[in-house]
């Protein structure tokens, strides 16, 4: 998330100064990249490691700030929400074995934070998305203390006016409106950063778009969000649509989202990617910058551009241009955002081998590919592969392949080619891309999570198929196997007594109004086989109950003249999404009922019956 002592712009001398700093440094950039400051022939790799914080019960934690003191290692920084950390790994230049040692450190770190999640009865996890997320941990109280993340909600909510909005479709379908930033930290992912020549920045850089669909569909492992499958890889949808800044209106408005692909094919040199940036979306933070650095590059020294670093950083594109200076030296890079996290290091490293390689590769036939590749091809490829993963149908040198055939007979070829250019140790380039072959032909993160959900949903109820797919991930990572030779899971189902009422109720609720028949009502309940419907308004606000043992008293003449209101219970007693099932179940003992609606904002959003909390008792 970057820099972290920032603040939202408060005056408009505040906004005045950044801006002059955000033009210095484009001005700077300008210099070095026509005074060729900027470093060149020599290619680097790094990456950033998100991972998310579990507790016992592999639901998420709130312990993120006291593991990370606990840890006390540069490598490790904060997170947008309390149950997400990230490792920061150092540069390796790529040559040789540098994967190999690469994925070594990685392993140590994250060694490192899971013994020391230990102390806080906490283990660490790797998924794109978290499946025992839940409604409640997407509350304010789980942000992150920090000041750049407050100051982040609070301006992504003064520009958007309004609540953010989700809606996401696929098998399933999720609808709702949050008021915080922090559905986007559902999401985390292992960034991979690479080193590029200035000059080549452009063509590099649209390279690294046209690619990205095909090397999505062989990655994705995000199916699942809140117990809904919806995308192969929720990532792509759910980021840009928590973070949405734009606002909807009766005019027909072309905005751009702060999360995207793009819009085309990047012209002369990454000052434009910048340009563009600058020019279509506002300041969000700003921070106290103390050198000019156009003064300083004419200087002869080396500026952080600091300014456009951080606005750079409010802005999330999937392929983003990233500036950085170290030791005296300025280089540029593209960092690749969409890869998520999981399902393991194996696989996440073979993921940074196929993209590494494919980078490298282009020359001959894919130079210069803004000319040969239509953007709105690239563009859609990504959106099916986020979509449908490795069973999308892509266009390459126009032709439309099936995403299997493309990376088993086109792709893979080529990052083979790129990586033996640079000499990458060939028993690494052939361990590492020979797990991406066995993936697309065997199974991918996103299928091996739908398969268990299913198989799991199919004996158990849905919060208890979430947290056995979290642990039957946990103890599969350990072993650091490729996700291809994941055997299904099998473990025997854990129950907790913490857990709350949002984990086990009843969310696809069937309901009557008032002025609905008794007859109706009873007809409804034999056909479903339920014993206790809620009473509602027509729009979500609870109007009553009504049980089985209330029909069941009328006698056949009533119930066919009887309405839903003369028979309904309208003095219920409700509780919250929050509730602690210890506490539900006193009730229902102590006043003998069958069921409680649940309720939250004053809106009916479930319902638990005995029948859910007996395994509790």
């Amino acid at each position: 998330m970057g820099e972290h002592i920032t603040k939202t712009v408060s005056s408009e001398h505040e906004h005045s100064t950044f801006l002059s700093h955000l033009l210095s440094d484009i001005k700077a950039l300008e210099y070095m990249l026509n005074h060729q400051l900027i470093e060149s022939g020599i290619a680097r790799i790094g990456a950033e490691q998100e991972f998310c914080l579990v507790d016992d019960s592999f639901r998420p934690s709130d312990k993120a700030v006291e593991i990370l003191h606990s840890i006390n290692d540069s490598h490790f920084t904060t997170e947008l929400a309390k149950y997400n950390l990230e490792i920061n790994l150092d540069p390796e230049v790529l040559e040789a074995n540098c994967f190999k040692v690469m994925e070594v450190k990685l392993l140590d770190l994250l060694a490192l934070a899971g013994n020391h999640a230990q102390k806080f009865d906490n283990k660490i996890l790797l998924t794109g998305i978290l499946p025992t997320i839940s409604k409640n941990t997407l509350e304010y109280h789980y942000l992150t203390p920090i000041p750049r993340y407050y100051a982040l909600n609070e301006r992504m909510k003064e520009l958007r006016g309004d609540d953010f909005s989700l809606h996401l479709k696929g098998v399933d379908e999720l609808t709702i409106k949050h008021s915080s930033v922090l559905f986007e930290a559902c999401n985390t992912s292992f960034q991979m950063h690479l080193q590029v020549d200035p000059e080549n920045f452009a063509d590099s850089y649209n390279w690294s778009q046209a690619i990205a669909g095909p090397v999505l569909a062989a990655c994705t492992n995000s199916p699942l969000l809140l117990g809904r499958e919806l995308w192969s890889e929720n990532r792509i949808a759910l980021f840009q649509q928590s973070i949405d800044t734009r606002s909807s209106s009766y005019a027909l408005k072309d905005q751009l989202a702060r999360v995207s692909f793009g819009q085309k094919w990047v012209k002369d040199s990454i000052v434009n990617i910048y340009k563009e940036d600058i020019s279509r979306f506002p300041i969000i933070l700003t921070k106290e910058i103390q050198e000019n650095s156009e003064n300083l590059v004419k200087q002869g020294k080396i500026p952080k551009l600091e300014a456009l670093n951080l606005h750079s950083g409010t802005i999330y594109k999937w392929n983003r241009a990233c500036y950085g200076a170290a030791g005296g030296k300025a280089h540029v890079r593209i960092e690749n955002r969409y890869i998520p996290a999981g399902p393991n290091v194996k696989d996440e490293m073979a993921n940074f081998v196929f993209w590494a390689g494919l980078m490298l590769s282009q020359d001959g036939k894919y130079r210069n590919i803004a000319a040969k590749m239509d953007f709105k091809d690239a563009k859609s490829n990504f959106l099916k592969a986020a979509r449908y993963g490795k069973e999308s149908i892509l266009i390459w040198d126009n032709k439309h392949w099936n995403a299997p055939d493309l990376i088993l007979k086109v792709l893979l070829p080529l990052a083979k080619s790129g990586l033996k250019k640079l000499k990458i140790n060939e028993q690494d380039i052939s361990d590492y891309l020979t797990i991406i072959e066995k993936r697309v032909k065997g199974t991918s993160g996103s299928q091996w999570i739908i398969n268990n959900y299913r198989k799991l949903n199919g004996t158990y109820k849905k919060d208890d198929s979430l947290v056995k797919l979290c642990e039957c991930t946990f103890e599969h990572q350990q072993k650091n196997i490729p996700i291809h030779r994941w055997p299904d899971c099998k473990l025997k189902l854990k129950f907790s007594v913490s857990s709350t009422i949002e984990h086990i109720m009843s969310t696809q609720l069937i309901t009557v109004r008032a002025k609905d028949s008794a007859q109706l009502a009873l007809s409804i309940m034999n056909w479903n086989n339920i014993h206790h419907m809620p009473v509602d308004d027509g729009r979500g606000k609870l109007m009553g109950l009504l049980t089985y043992r209330h029909i069941s008293k009328l006698n056949t003449p009533d119930i066919d003249s009887a309405r839903v209101a003369d028979i309904m219970v309208e003095e219920v007693i409700s509780i919250t999404p929050n509730t602690p099932i210890k506490e539900a179940i006193e009730i229902m003992k102590k006043n003998e009922f069958g069921c409680l609606p649940v309720i939250e904002h004053e809106e009916l959003v479930g319902i638990v019956t005995i029948k859910d909390v007996t395994p509790f008792d």
